[in-house]
């Protein structure tokens, strides 16, 4: 009918093809970012919740009466992470100490709890990969869509001067192109804050679950520590 304005396609696929390249780079690359965090967020869930598990079954070895050269020999061949890498680290320099001369055993405390704290900080490294991104993406999307949104708006402005027209026709468009480059980074962005946060908390926890662990596994091999060099003075008396 005359008068009736032309129908204006606001769908998602059509507002994407309508919009001006710069948008459409900042709408593929928020879409990738959001791609990308969910990824991490995934694979990092399976990793921290198969950690926590392993960390619960070694526990329950350890404390199962086990020898603890028995529970080495089982591990030391393995790829080990949690309590596990702490405990083969603590061992194996234990052990170097009785392969080594007597003088060895002098300074063998502090060797071992310095093997424990560089094993925690490197579980701790482990855990807590890939945060970054998750931490860069939840503050920096929100801003990347504000470009977006800001240029989609002065792309209608522009409409509407080119135009003189005020129509709905002409200026919805370039509102919802604006609107949708918010959304996009919001999505990736709320989804990215969310679980870098979790994750957070949940690495540490396992960190102060490893350092437990290390101050009662450094506890039992320091009382192997004082048997021994009571030992030694037993014999040198004799």
């Amino acid at each position: 009918m005359p008068g009736t304005e032309p129908h204006t396609d606001l769908s998602l696929i059509a507002l994407f093809l309508a919009a001006h390249w710069v948008v459409k780079l900042v709408m593929i690359g928020l879409a990738g970012a959001s791609i990308w965090s969910w990824a991490i967020i995934i694979n990092k869930s399976i990793a921290l919740r198969g950690v926590a598990k392993r960390m619960d079954d070694f526990e329950d070895q350890f404390w199962s009466g086990q020898s603890l050269d028995e529970l080495y020999r089982g591990l030391m061949n393995k790829t080990n992470d949690g309590f596990a890498a702490l405990f083969v680290a603590a061992m194996t320099e234990w052990r170097r100490a009785f392969e080594g001369s007597g003088s060895a055993f002098a300074s063998l405390q502090t060797r071992i709890d310095k093997v424990l704290d560089v094993s925690i900080s490197r579980e701790i490294e482990r855990q807590e990969s890939k945060l970054l991104v998750l931490a860069t993406i939840a503050s920096v999307g929100p801003y990347i869509g504000l470009f977006g949104t800001v240029f989609g708006i002065m792309t209608t402005f522009r409409s509407i001067a080119a135009s003189k027209n005020t129509s709905l026709a002409v200026v919805a468009p370039g509102i919802a192109e604006a609107l949708f480059a918010t959304a996009i980074a919001l999505a990736a962005a709320i989804p990215a804050n969310i679980f870098y946060n979790k994750f957070v908390r949940d690495s540490g926890k396992i960190q102060g679950r490893l350092e437990s662990f290390a101050d009662e596994f450094s506890a039992i091999l320091s009382r192997q520590i004082d048997k021994h060099n009571a030992g030694d003075r037993t014999r040198g008396a004799a």
